[in-house]
C-alpha cells in the first residue's frame, strides 16, 4: 500500500466497517497492557493492510473533553510508531486489525500511553 506520508493516519487505516469491528471483537485475540485492553485479528491477504480502532469508554470518563484528549494521545502514539505493524503486514502478507480500548480511570501522560502502544504493537508482531 503506497503511502505519500508515512506518519499520517488516513481513512484507509481506520477500522470503520461495522462488520469488520464485529468480526474483530468476536474472533480476535485479546490482551491487556496497562492502560489498554486490545483486540487483534490477523488474516492472510493478497493486499496487506493495517486498520486500527481507538476507544475510550464513557463509563470511565464522563467528560467528552477527557475522552477526546485520551483518544488523541493514543492516535498520536500509534501514528508515530505504526511502521512496525506496516512492515510486519507487508512481510507476512496479512491484514492486521487492531482495537485499542483505554481501560484506566485515570488520565495518564502521553509517555505512558506511547510506551503501552509500542509494547502492544511489539506483542502483535511477536505472537502472530
Amino acid at each position: 500500500m503506497p503511502q505519500s506520508k508515512p506518519y499520517s493516519l488516513p481513512k484507509q487505516e481506520r477500522l470503520s466497517s461495522l462488520s469488520a469491528v464485529r468480526r474483530l471483537f468476536a474472533d480476535g485475540k485479546s490482551g491487556f497492557v496497562f492502560p489498554f485492553r486490545y483486540m487483534t485479528l490477523t488474516e492472510n491477504s493478497t493486499s496487506p493492510s493495517v486498520e486500527v480502532l481507538f476507544s475510550v469508554p464513557k463509563r470511565n470518563h464522563k467528560r467528552a473533553n477527557k475522552r477526546n484528549l485520551l483518544r488523541r494521545r493514543t492516535k498520536e502514539a500509534f501514528r508515530l510508531s505504526k511502521g512496525v505493524l506496516h512492515t510486519f503486514a507487508e512481510a507476512e502478507g496479512v491484514n492486521v486489525d487492531i482495537a485499542f480500548v483505554y481501560s484506566s480511570k485515570e488520565l495518564l501522560s502521553y509517555n505512558t500511553i506511547a510506551h503501552a502502544v509500542r509494547k502492544i504493537m511489539a506483542e502483535v508482531v511477536e505472537h502472530r
